[in-house]
């Protein structure tokens, strides 16, 4: 049953996971719109029609000058002024994989309290290479930690895939990441699925503190390297034969408390 809560969500070459996350969405709830990006920077004011703003997983553009940076100019070139409104009006945006490397491109990651997005000089973090060196898809564990996100259930661990080959959380120096932790912005860490400290390859890519997802200052921007849109139905999770009988994934309750949330 939809919500009439409207989400846009936002492809273009390269991408390939939009339709798992319209999905979540719609199970969620809520009314979704899947546009090509071009749409939108051909008409920037049709973003203030949405609540919620979803960027997915891919490669966009192949991420050949570095993942999601063409996509993130693309974004600060047409849609900048426009976007951090959208943000400071009271938008949600959600970035996944791909969609967080973008949003940690465009500055809207970790952000800024107001105005206009950060340029590169002022990047304090970023996703790089895993210390694998490899591309890791496997299943993983993240905890919610206490933040401002505005949607999260603390504490929880949730179980869900990562896909990626520049997934390692970074930061500049120490007082970022200090900052990080005063201002509640760490969203998720890379957990066992105890809630304990994990070693390689529950954490799959080497971040700092294990960190796996970042949200801004307001709490309505959200990034996450594993991937919640693929595990909403019971049957994704490749154990769902050995687990006790559930009638949903674990992933799919991120979805419905960020619907009810922009909805409020």
């Amino acid at each position: 049953m939809s919500s009439g809560m409207k989400v846009l969500c936002l492809r273009t070459a390269g991408t390939n996971c939009d339709r798992e996350l319209v999905d979540a969405f719609e199970r969620a709830g809520a009314q979704v719109e899947l546009w090509p990006a071009r749409r939108l920077f051909d008409h920037p004011e049709e973003l203030r029609r949405f609540r919620v703003l979803g960027l997915p997983g891919g490669f966009t553009y192949g991420d050949d000058l570095g993942a999601g940076r063409i996509f993130a100019l693309e974004l600060r070139a047409f849609l900048g002024e426009h976007l951090r409104r959208f943000v400071d009006d009271g938008g949600y945006v959600l970035g996944v994989c791909n969609g967080f490397q973008i949003l940690v491109q465009t500055g809207l990651l970790p952000g800024l309290p107001a105005g206009e997005l950060e340029n590169e000089a002022q990047r304090a973090v970023s996703l790089v290479p895993n210390d694998s060196r490899r591309f890791e898809c496997r299943w993983v564990h993240l905890r919610a930690e206490k933040s401002r996100c505005r949607f999260l259930r603390h504490g929880s661990v949730i179980p869900m895939p990562v896909a990626h080959a520049e997934g390692k959380f970074v930061v500049r120096d120490s007082a970022t990441l200090e900052a990080l932790r005063r201002n509640g912005q760490i969203a998720f860490r890379y957990c066992t699925a105890s809630g304990g400290t994990p070693s390689y390859p529950e954490d799959p890519n080497g971040s700092v503190e294990q960190i796996a997802g970042i949200c801004d200052l307001s709490g309505r921007v959200l990034g996450l390297m594993p991937h919640p849109e693929r595990n909403v139905t019971p049957f994704q999770h490749p154990w769902w034969t050995r687990l006790p009988e559930r009638e949903e994934g674990e992933g799919l309750a991120l979805f419905r408390d960020l619907v009810e949330a922009a909805r409020s």
